[in-house]
């Protein structure tokens, strides 16, 4: 088993001082990039722990402009990283830069329910349950992401409001549209969907997040709970 930083385990560690415990705790952007280095490599060499490896990859290549164009090959040379954890660091900085390279122009923007149908009714129309996801918007209706909140039949219970507008805080999204599937194919709302909706208009109004639709998906059709003035 290898060696962690200063010749101790990471279970040998107090818990406050392990990267993976000081992730949770303080948060991904309050760790040191050997820290994040060293949760990537989960273990080290057999002469260096994680935290020293990480530090020893940082050093040689300076900083992370640096080691994000570094080869496979290149990485490979530095005693104690093998293929395995070059390929990990590459992938993870170009995670990174592609982030890094993200626009608000690239998200597509959600208008009306239409939009909607045409981002997801592809892999809507071939669910076997019913999934009921929340599309999180920016202030000018831009996607920020699709959210799954449950997977099987429509409740109070299942969809509950706390679930449904976490990810929009966590995310600010100022809007959200709510859609799902009726794996029948027939996308007319039933009662439940109403009173769920409505419920969930409500929520929204109180912690400032706009609903704006609830499309349900069928067979190749949707119906749009907002255009039949169901909200």
């Amino acid at each position: 088993m290898a060696d962690e930083p200063s010749g101790m385990y990471v279970r040998e560690l107090p818990p406050e001082e392990r990267p993976r415990e000081r992730l949770k705790k303080v948060g991904a952007e309050n760790l040191k990039s050997s820290e994040l280095l060293a949760i990537l490599f989960r273990t080290g060499s057999r002469t260096l722990g994680a935290q020293d490896l990480a530090r020893k990859v940082l050093a040689e290549f300076g900083d992370l402009r640096k080691l994000a164009k570094a080869s496979i090959e290149e990485l490979c040379e530095i005693k104690g990283v093998g293929e395995v954890k070059a390929i990990e660091i590459k992938a993870a900085l170009e995670l990174g830069r592609r982030l890094a390279a993200f626009t608000e122009a690239e998200r597509p923007v959600i208008r009306n329910a239409n939009d909607v149908s045409s981002l997801l009714m592809s892999e809507c129309k071939v669910l076997d349950e019913e999934h009921f996801r929340v599309l999180l918007l920016t202030t000018k209706n831009q996607l920020i992401r699709v959210e799954e909140i449950s997977v099987g039949s429509l409740d109070n219970s299942v969809v509950h409001p706390r679930e449904c507008f976490r990810p929009a805080i966590a995310a600010s999204a100022a809007a959200v549209i709510l859609i799902h599937n009726h794996p029948s194919g027939d996308p007319k709302p039933s009662k439940e969907d109403v009173a769920i909706t409505r419920r969930l208009v409500q929520a929204g109004e109180i912690l400032g997040i706009n609903v704006l639709d609830h499309v349900v998906f069928g067979d190749g059709t949707i119906v749009s709970l907002k255009e039949r003035g169901l909200m």
